[in-house]
């Protein structure tokens, strides 16, 4: 067997660090933080690398994009809900920056339950042996009954469940992202995939009224998209089903020759995973615009986002 020795190194060919170009520079650095900063100068003192170059970058394009009076659409994962940040979204709406909303399948339960009684997100640990899971009666019931009341009046699934809790004057509904933007008027399109939400083991759950309303609200959904131009769509912790739907929607408005190139799209989430990345951030936005992606937890970074956004409107 050969036997090896260490390399000899003394014949290294060197260069000055002077004459080398570094990819950083103390000019790019971080500023020390201090009491009572605004918004605007936390993102100024951020270090002038990667999320702190795009973070701000972003800001200023959706900030553009409002001021422009171009749609800001936004997708969420039923997470979102869940950590709290309802109150965020619907500010947003009320001040006219978030101009639609879509949302899964189990972001509509966790919301219809918000308004319902204030809580929801029960423990699947303890109940999943015993076959309890996904049993509320009044979610089931209440779900159920107004998608196939609103899909028998030919609206889509986001409408139909706005409506009904307006109707049913929930005590929670100023804490309900479908009941309020049902009252402002602000579309919400909602993309259910039978079988991965607690209503559908309900036997008020009708597949047919399901189905209709929901692709109603694709149709919905795309002719949003269509005037997307000049606009932005964010990406708020769905892995798989909205960027799916982004994506679909992207080539059909393209394909019936609307013009959707040159816009904001930006994927939100704790982990990059494929679909948000290529579906949202790099393939919508490859002939024009410019996708983002923001690592990250939800209830820390979509505050900042609504604040720098806020501060960025408020005070240019």
């Amino acid at each position: 067997m050969k036997e090896y020795q260490p390399i000899d190194l003394s014949g290294l060919n060197t260069y000055s660090i002077h004459d080398r170009h570094s990819k950083v520079t103390v000019a790019e650095f971080a500023k020390p933080q201090r009491s009572g900063q605004t918004v605007r100068q936390l993102l100024d003192s951020l270090p002038k690398q990667l999320l702190g170059v795009d973070f701000p970058e972003l800001v200023q394009r959706l900030a553009a994009a409002y001021r422009q009076h171009r749609p800001i659409l936004v997708g969420m994962g039923a997470h979102v809900i869940k950590v709290g940040l309802n109150p965020i979204i619907i500010d947003l709406m009320e001040r006219g920056i978030i101009t639609g909303l879509a949302l899964n399948g189990a972001g509509v339960v966790h919301d219809s339950e918000i308004a319902m009684v204030g809580r929801t997100s029960e423990d699947v640990g303890q109940v999943l042996g015993s076959g309890a899971f996904g049993a509320a009666r009044e979610t089931g019931e209440f779900i159920n009954q107004a998608i196939v009341d609103g899909a028998g009046a030919g609206k889509g699934l986001g409408r139909s469940l706005g409506d009904a809790l307006l109707a049913a004057d929930f005590p929670y509904n100023d804490q309900s992202l479908l009941a309020m933007a049902r009252r402002l008027r602000v579309p919400v399109t909602v993309h259910v995939a039978i079988g991965t939400d607690i209503v559908h083991i309900h036997p008020s759950c009708s597949g047919a009224a399901t189905g209709k309303a929901s692709h109603l609200d694709f149709r919905l959904f795309c002719g949003i998209v269509a005037d997307l131009e000049g606009g932005a769509y964010l990406n708020i912790g769905s892995a798989v089903l909205l960027p799916e739907v982004f994506l679909k929607a992207i080539t059909v408005v393209r394909n019936l020759g609307y013009v959707v190139e040159s816009f904001t799209t930006a994927n939100f989430d704790f982990l990059r995973q494929y679909r948000p990345m290529t579906n949202v951030v790099n393939r919508p936005t490859a002939g024009g615009g410019k996708g983002y992606a923001v690592t990250g937890h939800h209830e820390l970074m979509i505050p900042l986002l609504a604040a720098a956004l806020l501060d960025e409107i408020e005070n240019a």
